[in-house]
C-alpha cells in the first residue's frame, strides 16, 4: 500500500494530464470528428480529380479525335478524287493560291495568282477540294478571274449520277448563297432524293462529264414547269485558299456542230434544244 502511494504521489499528475489528454481526444473524434473530415474534403475538392468530370472531358477528347479522323479521311478522299481525274485527263495541274474576292461579287467571282505565264487559258477548268468550282473567264499574264458555280448568272448542265436525271444548276442569293445551288430539272417527272451525287453533265458545254458538283439537300417536286432541287457544293467555295487549274480540258460535246442548234453556245451550259 506503501509502494502505490509513493508510486501515485510521484506519476499521478502526470496520468492525470495523459487520461485527461485522451479523453478529450475521444470527445472530439466523436463529436466533431466527422465535421474535421467534412471540412478537409471540402478544401480538398479543387485538387481532387472529379470521375464524372474526368469522364466527360475524356468522352470530349474522344469525339475531337474522331471528328479529326472523318476529315483527314474526307480531305483523303478528295484528293483521291481530285487526283484520279488529273490522271484520266493526261494534263497538268495548275495549282493557284485565291489572291483576292471583290465584297460586291463574293459568290460570283474569285482572283487567282495564276496567268498566262503559268499557263493558264480563258474557260480553264477550276477545281476545289471536293469538286468543281467555276471556269476561268479572263486571264492576264499573272492573274486570272474564275466564275463560280454559285454566281446568280452561271448555268452549268448537270446529271443527277444515280438516276441520270438532267438539268442545269444556277446560283442563288441569300443565306446560303454560297454553298448551295438550285438544280432545275428538264422533266417533269424525275427520281431524285436527298443524298444523291450531282455531277457536270455530258450535255454541258462548259465542262467535262464527271466533276463532282454537289450533293442532294432537298427536292421539290411542285415547282412549274419542272422540279427543283437544293444542291449542297462539294467543294467549299466560302473558305477557297487554293484551287487546282486544268487547261486545255475540253467537254465531250465538243463534237456537236454549230448548225444543229445555233441558239446553243459554249455559254448556254445547256443541252441543244433546251431552253
Amino acid at each position: 500500500m506503501f509502494t502505490v502511494r509513493r508510486w501515485w504521489e510521484r506519476n499521478g499528475t502526470r496520468t492525470l494530464v495523459i487520461g485527461a489528454t485522451l479523453g478529450v481526444a475521444v470527445y472530439v473524434h466523436q463529436t466533431q470528428g466527422v465535421f474535421l473530415l467534412e471540412t478537409y474534403q471540402l478544401m480538398s475538392r479543387p485538387f481532387q480529380k472529379n470521375p464524372l468530370k474526368q469522364q466527360q472531358i475524356e468522352n470530349a477528347q474522344t469525339i475531337e479525335l474522331q471528328q479529326r479522323l472523318i476529315e483527314l479521311q474526307s480531305r483523303n478522299q478528295r484528293l483521291e478524287e481530285l487526283m484520279g481525274f488529273n490522271q484520266t485527263q493526261t494534263t497538268k495541274v495548275i495549282p493557284a493560291p485565291v489572291i483576292g474576292r471583290s465584297a460586291d461579287h463574293w459568290w460570283s467571282h474569285l482572283m487567282l495568282g495564276r496567268g498566262k505565264a503559268d499557263g493558264v487559258e480563258v474557260n480553264s477548268v477550276v477545281m476545289g477540294p471536293g469538286g468543281v468550282i467555276g471556269r476561268v473567264s479572263k486571264v492576264s499574264e499573272h492573274g486570272s478571274l474564275v466564275v463560280l458555280l454559285s454566281d446568280a448568272f452561271n448555268q452549268v448542265g448537270v446529271t443527277v449520277s444515280r438516276t441520270r436525271a438532267t438539268g442545269f444548276i444556277k446560283g442563288q442569293s441569300g443565306e446560303n448563297a454560297g454553298s448551295q445551288v438550285i438544280m432545275a430539272f428538264f422533266d417533269k417527272s424525275v427520281d431524285v432524293r436527298k443524298g444523291d451525287t450531282v455531277v457536270t453533265s455530258s450535255f454541258s458545254k462548259k465542262f467535262p462529264a464527271g466533276l463532282p458538283v454537289g450533293r442532294v439537300e432537298s427536292v421539290d417536286m411542285t415547282k412549274s414547269p419542272a422540279p427543283e432541287a437544293v444542291i449542297q457544293l462539294t467543294a467549299p467555295i466560302a473558305s477557297l485558299e487554293w484551287a487546282s487549274v486544268l487547261p486545255n480540258i475540253q467537254p465531250i460535246i465538243e463534237d456537236i456542230k454549230p448548225d444543229v442548234n445555233p441558239q446553243a453556245t459554249p455559254e448556254s451550259g445547256t443541252p441543244p434544244g433546251q431552253p
